[in-house]
């Protein structure tokens, strides 16, 4: 691949995130990559914690704070702040995903290739393995990373990642206040004709919520906007526009969000054959039941974090399904959720 040097606006989003993003920006600053043609800008959704005091600090070192008021959201932050992107190419962020001193120059090597629209980094967990709600996070985002580089080998990975994905700024278009900035906009540019290509080695850092329970709430929040989002650019779906894609975004998307209701349909019908005297779904139903009721125990726990991995996984696996229902649930009556809470203890929202 060529090793190219164009223009790149670097957008870091944030909410009171006075506790990570002096770091953020000295990590920023630090990027192996020429300073004339990187510029910062740090879009705050009406911070009150002293986010903005700290980025004003920084302004004279080619960062700008554009604030936005009245707490609307992620998405309307980057409306805004891609009113003043001049340069070829923008890489999304966020305040707490550090990224290794090449990630830019990683990214921005794709775009040689005009048929390439956006580019994915790989956003790497730093406590994979501290308490049992990260080890299961990683294990899942592991499994991610391997979909998502099979996918760009067979045409596009599916969506970006609001921690390190970059785009063609001339492919931005507006979205809704509504839309999860990460998943539409990449749909918007596959139907564009682009393709968007995932690299492993433009890598960031950062940790995972490090708790069950707002691990579960952010999921449910994600399948409840992505499924939106998909409606939003439902064209994707279709074979003879996006040709491979399709299948991809019908796999890894629609049919994950719909696993739930494969697995109870699924789990029924071996339960009415058992009764019917069948031995292979008699150990079938006793396996289901088992699992069901080692997640049951580990729900009761109130120190989820601490569970061995054999409740641990179990509970994860169900209560992931679990709350990926709830979040179809609400999207099918018409509620998506704007902002929320991060999943990052003691820190700011989204």
């Amino acid at each position: 691949m060529d090793d190219i040097q164009p223009g790149v606006t670097l957008i870091i989003s944030c909410y009171n995130e006075a506790g990570v993003i002096r770091a953020k920006l000295d990590n920023a600053l630090a990027m192996d990559y020429p300073a004339d043609r990187l510029t910062i800008l740090v879009v705050s959704d009406g911070s009150d914690d002293g986010t903005d005091d700290i980025v004003q600090g920084y302004q004279n070192k080619r960062i700008t704070l554009i604030r936005q008021e009245g707490r609307l959201g992620k998405t309307m932050g980057l409306n805004l702040a891609m009113e003043q992107v001049k340069s070829d190419i923008v890489v999304f962020s966020d305040a707490n995903a550090m990224y290794a001193p090449d990630a830019i120059r990683k990214l921005v090597r794709h775009f040689a290739d005009e048929s390439v629209g956006y580019v994915v980094g790989a956003a790497l967990y730093t406590d994979g393995s501290e308490g049992a709600s990260a080890r299961n996070e990683n294990l899942y985002w592991r499994y991610e990373l391997a979909i998502k580089s099979m996918e760009s080998r067979l045409h596009s990975v599916v969506g970006g990642d609001g921690a390190i994905y970059a785009i063609r700024s001339g492919l931005w278009e507006p979205l809704q206040q509504r839309d999860i900035n990460d998943f539409v906009n990449p749909l918007q540019i596959i139907a564009r004709g682009y393709r968007g290509v995932f690299d492993s080695e433009a890598r960031c850092f950062e940790e995972t919520a490090g708790d069950f329970d707002r691990e579960l709430a952010r999921k449910e929040r994600i399948v409840n906007r992505s499924i939106r989002g998909l409606m939003r650019v439902k064209e994707v779906l279709l074979p003879w526009r996006t040709g491979v894609f399709s299948f991809e975004v019908l796999s890894h998307k629609l049919l994950r969000w719909l696993i739930p209701l494969f697995l109870l349909i699924g789990y029924g019908c071996s339960v009415l054959l058992a009764m019917a005297g069948r031995p292979l779904f008699v150990l079938i139903a006793l396996g289901g039941g088992l699992l069901l009721l080692l997640a049951l125990v580990g729900s009761f726990s109130s120190r989820k974090n601490e569970l061995p991995a054999w409740l641990a996984l179990p509970y994860y696996f169900v209560a992931v399904n679990w709350y990926a229902v709830r979040g179809i649930v609400k999207a099918l009556q018409g509620q998506t959720q704007v902002t929320w809470s991060s999943a990052r203890p003691g820190e700011g929202q989204r």
